[in-house]
């Protein structure tokens, strides 16, 4: 009980000291109710500065407990601990992926902050087949789900450029990525998800059960329920892929052939542009359709500041075709 009053001691002035007003403090008392859940992982209160930090830099609102849940179950109690407490209560829940929202989505002032990624009980399942797919926590990165899936011969239809992303968090935006004209976002290629709703009830939905918390839940920002697992369509990995980059100065040539190469039947597997300012020289940090041997065409993009504009593709192809592909690319 001293320790306990203690933390809620650094707690009161570490929210003094922030944005955050004294009405997001809750009483003692509510904060000891936290120590009565049964978890089978645990509450902490030394990483609050962490939690009240993202991506995006813009807000920092520390919570009062970080939850790192050993179990579903344990994500469950605690959002139905903090419903049962009523309208009157200001403490307020919100899951943490891998910190990568840009307005402070992932925090949660004066309230309990989720650690998804401790989430290590819903072990990544690979299922091959004439459908395969994959189920995972999620907590779990992109990254890992890619790894694990490769060793089947496996990858996931879509996925984002950075897979440093969880799956729960890309899930509950979009995930949008250079597959996108051709698999749809990451959210048109889920099968079935596990969601912990705000009433704290741990539900299963798919297009043919709970639909409609399966299409809310699906781009919803987190605002219908926690995805703790998700079942991912997958596909035959390529076996070899080419990467190229194509630069442009003026930004109606790089948007037309951008919308030609997405519209055309036999195209690239993936098509993305972006937008960059050359700050320390785009050619000798960039790989790109640019040979460095040859001054005179890549000069003109030397200049520092300049605004450029980028379309990454890549192609899928077999070991046999490897000739081929390289007299294509010369």
């Amino acid at each position: 009980m001293k320790q306990l009053l203690l933390q809620y001691l650094k707690l009161f002035l570490l929210l003094g000291l922030s944005r955050v007003t004294t009405e997001h403090v809750p009483k003692y008392d509510v904060l000891a109710s936290l120590g009565t859940l049964p978890l089978d992982g645990h509450f902490s209160f030394h990483d609050l500065p962490a939690a009240a930090r993202d991506f995006g830099n813009l807000s920092s609102f520390p919570p009062v407990a970080v939850l790192h849940p050993g179990s579903v179950a344990d994500i469950a109690r605690t959002v139905r601990h903090v419903f049962l407490m009523g309208e009157h209560s200001t403490l307020t829940v919100a899951a943490r992926g891998h910190g990568h929202s840009l307005y402070g989505q992932s925090q949660a002032a004066g309230g309990i902050v989720i650690r998804m990624e401790s989430l290590q009980s819903v072990k990544m399942q690979v299922h091959p087949g004439a459908s395969p797919y994959v189920d995972a926590s999620g907590g779990e990165l992109w990254i890992n789900v890619l790894n694990k899936t490769l060793k089947y011969g496996l990858a996931p239809k879509s996925w984002t450029d950075y897979l440093h992303l969880t799956v729960g968090g890309t899930l509950s935006n979009a995930g949008v990525s250079g597959q996108t004209f051709r698999h749809g976002p990451q959210i048109s290629n889920v099968n079935e998800l596990e969601i912990v709703t705000g009433r704290g009830d741990i539900i299963t939905c798919s297009p043919e059960q709970n639909s409609d918390l399966f299409h809310a839940a699906l781009g919803g920002l987190g605002q219908f329920g926690i995805i703790t697992r998700a079942r991912i369509a997958l596909e035959p990995a390529p076996q070899m892929v080419r990467w190229i980059r194509v630069l442009y100065l003026d930004f109606m040539s790089f948007t037309e052939d951008q919308e030609m190469l997405i519209s055309a039947e036999k195209t690239f597997d993936y098509i993305e542009g972006f937008v960059s300012i050359n700050r320390t020289g785009i050619l000798n940090n960039w790989r790109s359709s640019f040979n460095p041997q040859d001054p005179e065409r890549a000069s003109q993009f030397e200049t520092d500041r300049k605004v450029l504009f980028c379309l990454e593709m890549t192609k899928n192809f077999n070991p046999e075709e490897a000739d081929i592909m390289e007299q294509v690319s010369q």
